[in-house]
């Protein structure tokens, strides 16, 4: 089945933007009259949990900070006063793609192939970051963005790929997902899309193992990407032409494994 729609986690894959978040989730404690910080080994740990709610609640559980009890009424009231403060950071310009990133989403959209979102973040964030990395143009590119609380159960739940699957009425089969952690990869796979995976700074210990194809960015012609497992693309960076034959290698094994044949030796051999 030939490739048809591009389908993007946010958070980690399009930009490093989990320093900002972080930052703008102290200034929101601050902003509250709590005294909790959270510096970037604890954040790290914190990321296991997705969605920004759903963190503070994790936190307030597992290490009782103080005035955590109190806080608890209000935990959607302070992740909407932190979304405020990430979107005035990505405005500011404090924030830039990944390599690759940019290049990649326009060479597909030139191409006629749909892009879609697919994120725990909420739709403002995703809107904010898309302006600042690629210019307001770049949110009629995206034919679907999932995200938020679109879904009832977030990743490493399937609910958000299959949404966008729906959304966009394309197979998986005719997709890539692009993800940097190990719960947006299970969520991927779970729905049956191959996936491109970039770990990113914060994320960089994560088990993406189940990836078509994992790399140290998208890479740039000129600047190859560091392969580090799976699909090898013969340029050095993702294009078009690698992501059809790597989604033709992918789909290929899923036949073979489904009708009890002799899947092809990994990809990572070619």
């Amino acid at each position: 089945m030939p490739l048809e729609a591009l389908i993007f986690d946010v958070d980690g894959t399009l930009a490093e933007t989990e320093e900002l978040h972080r930052q703008a989730f102290n200034e929101a404690f601050h902003a509250f009259g709590l005294d909790w910080v959270w510096p970037r080994d604890l954040y790290r740990e914190l990321l296991g949990v997705t969605g920004g709610r759903e963190r503070i609640l994790h936190y307030i559980d597992h290490y009782a900070p103080a005035g955590g009890a109190a806080a608890r009424a209000k935990v959607s009231e302070m992740h909407a006063d932190k979304t405020v403060r990430y979107v005035k950071l990505i405005r500011a310009g404090d924030v830039a793609p990944r390599p690759g990133v940019r290049r990649l989403i326009a060479e597909a959209h030139d191409a006629g192939l749909r892009l879609a979102i697919a994120t725990t973040t909420r739709p403002g964030n995703v809107e904010a970051l898309l302006g600042a990395m690629i210019g307001r143009e770049a949110l009629s590119w995206f034919s679907v963005i999932a995200a938020g609380d679109i879904v009832p159960a977030k990743k490493p739940a399937r609910d958000i790929y299959d949404y966008a699957l729906r959304e966009l009425d394309c197979a998986a089969s005719a997709c890539v997902a692009f993800e940097d952690s190990a719960n947006g990869v299970r969520a991927a796979r779970q729905a049956g899309l191959a996936v491109v995976a970039t770990p990113s700074f914060f994320l960089s210990a994560d088990d993406v193992s189940e990836s078509a194809s994992v790399l140290s960015d998208l890479g740039e012609p000129g600047r190859p990407a560091r392969h580090l497992a799976g699909w090898r693309f013969a340029k050095g960076y993702v294009d078009l032409a690698g992501l059809r034959s790597m989604l033709d290698e992918a789909n290929e094994i899923k036949r073979k494994t489904s009708t009890g044949g002799s899947p092809r030796e990994d990809a990572a051999a070619r």
